[in-house]
């Protein structure tokens, strides 16, 4: 397939309502999501794995974290083919809706003293709704925002949904540095969980207030929606979803090493306290509030391409250098680095990636097309403070560093063979109706 991007063109003031309510919910969920790995990183390893060893105790809760992201895949498939077969909007609620029932119930686990094995399988199942959820949420959100806006300004409203994740990510460590200062014991990471019920409560009040996106309207109404879209998908464009999972390494690889990994690091290195990262980590997602809309806006201009090479370079040539701003212990260069990392590895990518994997497949299969190819990645993605933990306790820090570094490569190297779909132009794209392919102006 080759398709190019719609020319829909819905008033401005609609996209931004529906860009904004997208963003609210992906923010809910990241904030569910992120609250995990701080959690996993400074209070699972003591509380739900009986170990004294710091270090395994810390392999033990990343390896519950990566299970999170294997089921990623199975909620993006889910998600693709009931998106592509029921319509954008449906899959949101039900993804919130697991998303947050998952996240409260952690919150109020017994603990592997209360309970023995019974609390980390517990942890562990509820860990795999979390992901399923997660890998259900973003490919409806940003295609909600992508198709309800103009094709010209697709790549700016397509970025307002991914300000969810930094925001998501500030109220995270926030609510952790509010319940440091103001709880204590079991209570301290127990809050942060228990309060998500009531984001999804206004997440859901936000989401069931717009329409559905007006190009899966359209493609049901043409009578042009698949039977087995995910499946059809996947046997057409299976390179083209690999592709997209190799181009989002340095993103959600890079993120999760500069941030999760990061905060064990500097206890396990004794080089900085983790409050430091948290900080750091807080700046550069404030930050992220408006990088995202200026590098969505930018891709509008020069294309998506050169604004996602931004990004992929500049992994590539951080890697050592973030290392030792944090080996320094200066608590200002700690800060930086975290921040440096968000603002210019992370957010250059994730910003066009809604338009760009969007404007890759046509609308009766693009939701499953793009959750997939976003979703694959976290299998890899997933495993990565894992391994980072492992590298450092085999060759010190040098490890990690040439690993954040290498994430950059890869996306890189997939970069360059992506097609560009900037500046948005209305041209004949193939469509996908039964098993057959025809072509239509989208």
């Amino acid at each position: 397939m080759n398709p190019s991007p719609s020319a829909t063109t819905q008033p401005g003031d609609k996209a931004a309502k529906v860009s904004f309510a997208s963003m609210i919910g992906s923010a809910v969920e990241s904030y569910d999501f992120f609250i995990y790995g701080t959690a996993a990183a400074g209070w699972f390893g003591r509380v739900f794995f009986h170990t004294t060893e710091p270090i395994i105790g810390i392999l033990a809760a990343f390896a519950t974290m990566a299970v999170g992201f294997f089921m990623r895949p199975l909620g993006g498939y889910l998600a693709g083919h009931f998106g592509d077969r029921l319509g954008r909007k449906t899959v949101l609620l039900w993804s919130l809706l697991a998303m947050g029932g998952a996240t409260v119930l952690i919150g109020a686990l017994p603990t592997y003293e209360q309970a023995g094995l019974l609390a980390p399988l517990l942890l562990i199942v509820l860990r795999m709704v979390q992901g399923i959820g997660f890998g259900a949420e973003w490919g409806g959100a940003v295609l909600m925002a992508c198709e309800h806006a103009p094709a010209h300004r697709r790549g700016f409203f397509g970025a307002v949904p991914q300000i969810g994740i930094p925001l998501g990510l500030l109220m995270a460590n926030g609510a952790f540095l509010l319940s440091g200062a103001l709880l204590e014991g079991d209570w301290v990471w127990r809050a942060p969980f228990l309060a998500s019920v009531a984001m999804v409560a206004v997440g859901m009040y936000i989401r069931l207030g717009v329409s559905e996106s007006p190009e899966f309207e359209k493609a049901k109404a043409d009578n042009t929606l698949v039977k087995q879209p995910a499946l059809q998908v996947i046997r057409s464009d299976w390179r083209k979803i690999l592709q997209i999972a190799g181009l989002r390494l340095a993103e959600t690889g890079g993120y999760y090493i500069a941030t999760s990994f990061m905060l064990s690091y500097v206890l396990l290195a004794g080089v900085a306290s983790r409050e430091n990262v948290l900080w750091g980590t807080m700046i550069g997602s404030a930050l992220g509030l408006g990088s995202h809309l200026f590098y969505g806006a930018l891709s509008d201009r020069v294309g998506r391409k050169p604004v996602f090479l931004l990004g992929s370079l500049f992994t590539i040539v951080f890697g050592i250098p973030m290392f030792m701003m944090i080996n320094s212990g200066v608590i200002v260069l700690v800060v930086v680095a975290v921040a440096l990392a968000l603002l210019l590895s992370h957010d250059p990518i994730f910003a066009v990636e809604a338009s760009w994997f969007t404007e890759q497949f046509p609308a009766n299969v693009r939701s499953s097309g793009i959750s997939l190819g976003y979703n694959c990645a976290s299998l890899v993605a997933g495993t990565l403070p894992f391994v980072a933990t492992a590298l450092y306790a085999s060759v010190g820090w040098m490890g990690p560093a040439v690993l954040f570094s290498l994430l950059g490569v890869a996306s890189t190297l997939c970069a360059l063979k992506m097609r560009e779909t900037a500046p948005a132009v209305a041209t004949a794209a193939p469509l996908i109706v039964r098993g057959a392919v025809v072509n239509q102006a989208l």
